[in-house]
């Protein structure tokens, strides 16, 4: 086999309080096709996000994340590589456009050398690419992940939540780099702020494990790095408060922003939480695009 097609789903990084540790994946996908070429060196065709800057070169993360498996299974054995993306994940917004390069290359080369690797294995080697596991994890397994590192090595649980959700995300024009979003987060915070964001992640696992959505409107709360994000997504506690107002549980910056994702319940209206929330952007000068989401329990895959 010389070719093959995956899927990667977007993912939503620290779902509040779970910073760098919790994450979700969501049915919106990237989905790219790897072909082994008799013509030495990288081609790219890209449809939809980053069709007019991104570059076929050793260094972009497609193609990076695949010879960083091909590589060390083949030997270094030299090939033409045709990458063709279909993009629909918005980039530098906080919905895990980098891990789906990542994941989509390490998969697509695991595929193309006879899974080689497990999935678990690819998630340790995703997570030496990304720097932490919080997107990596749910775009490899789907559902709710939660990660940690233990002796330099990244491990995930998966749990997928009791009852269905609602995850309407809106993107702001206005992208967020993932440097600039960490730069904000001072190096140490009070230790009544940790204690009330293990309480509030300890509370969101809870909930969404035994179905008691009701303390979700609590448990999406976080003092660990939104409030020292805020001043990068202007007006982000009033859509927060539109959010509720019209309907969500709560609503947390994902990943790293600018997409602010509301959660909500299946029977909850979507469109008008979405709405009230593109309006509150508004308000600031911004404008936004909204997705209506529910969970992807499955991660990559071959199609």
């Amino acid at each position: 086999m010389n070719k093959v097609t995956v899927r990667v789903p977007a993912t939503s990084a620290n779902c509040g309080p779970g910073f760098d540790t919790l994450g979700l994946a969501v049915d919106l996908y990237n989905e790219a096709t790897y072909e082994i070429t008799d013509t030495r060196g990288f081609q790219l065709e890209v449809t939809g996000e980053g069709a007019e800057y991104l570059k076929p070169f050793g260094r972009n993360l497609a193609f990076a994340s695949f010879l960083r498996v091909w590589n060390k299974v083949m030997d270094g054995k030299r090939i033409g590589l045709k990458v063709k993306m279909i993009n629909r994940i918005p980039m530098s917004r906080g919905l895990g456009s980098s891990s789906s390069a990542i994941v989509a290359g390490l998969y697509a080369a695991n595929c193309l050398c006879d899974n080689y690797y497990t999935r678990d294995e690819l998630l340790n080697i995703a997570t030496e690419i990304e720097g932490h596991p919080d997107n990596v994890a749910p775009a490899i397994y789907g559902g709710f992940t939660i990660s940690y590192m233990e002796n330099s090595e990244a491990h995930s649980l998966k749990l997928i939540p009791a009852k269905p959700l609602q995850f309407i995300a809106v993107v702001p024009d206005s992208k967020l780099p993932t440097v600039l979003a960490r730069q904000a987060i001072p190096k140490t915070i009070p230790h009544g702020d940790a204690v009330y964001n293990a309480s509030r992640a300890s509370l969101l696992v809870g909930a969404l494990a035994s179905g008691n959505y009701e303390y979700l409107s609590m448990a999406l709360d976080d003092k660990l790095h939104q409030p020292y994000r805020a001043h990068l997504i202007p007006g982000l506690y009033d859509v927060f408060a539109a959010a509720k107002a019209a309907g969500a549980y709560n609503a947390i910056i994902s990943g790293a922003g600018s997409t602010v994702m509301a959660y909500a319940a299946p029977e909850a209206d979507g469109e008008a939480i979405a709405k009230a929330m593109v309006a509150t952007f508004a308000q600031q000068g911004e404008h936004a695009c909204y997705h209506i989401l529910h969970l992807d329990t499955q991660g990559v895959q071959a199609i």
